[in-house]
């Protein structure tokens, strides 16, 4: 049977669009390329989600996601997570290094960092950092790394 020479071509397509999206991320390296605190950047994308990487400290503000659960990962130091139950009683969760938490839709927190903390965010792309608020630390369109 004759192979058609379409059938060689969409493999070479498809070989370089997998070699161009098949990358490893360094963390560490990404990191090291930003200094600022509380701006996210983008470190990579899959299923309609972005992989966003942060350097807090400090306060941020109180804020909730109304249609998204929000993950943070430490990768290096800890912060505190202060977070409103549903009568508005405020708690606190210590995350430390290698430790995650996911944040539920609707739930209205705040993240501070007593020093420089590294956090690996998932959340679905578009989601601002300062959720239902608008302030001088929301970040609308994200940098990549």
């Amino acid at each position: 049977m004759l192979e058609s020479s379409a059938a060689p071509a969409a493999s070479r397509r498809y070989n370089r669009r997998v070699e161009r999206n098949l990358q490893k991320v360094n963390i560490r390296e990404k990191l090291a390329s930003f200094s600022e605190h509380w701006s996210p950047r983008v470190a990579g994308e899959l299923n309609g989600q972005h992989v966003k990487l942060v350097k807090l400290q400090g306060e941020f503000v109180w804020h909730h996601h109304q249609n998204e659960d929000e993950l943070f990962l430490v990768i290096s130091g800890s912060f505190r997570l202060d977070y409103r139950n549903a009568r508005g009683s405020e708690h606190s969760l210590k995350v430390g290094e290698g430790e995650f938490v996911i944040v539920p839709r609707g739930v209205e927190h705040r993240p501070v960092a007593d020093s420089e903390a590294h956090i690996l965010l998932f959340e679905p792309a578009g989601t601002l950092n300062t959720g239902n608020v608008e302030s001088a630390m929301t970040v609308k369109t994200p940098l990549k790394v």
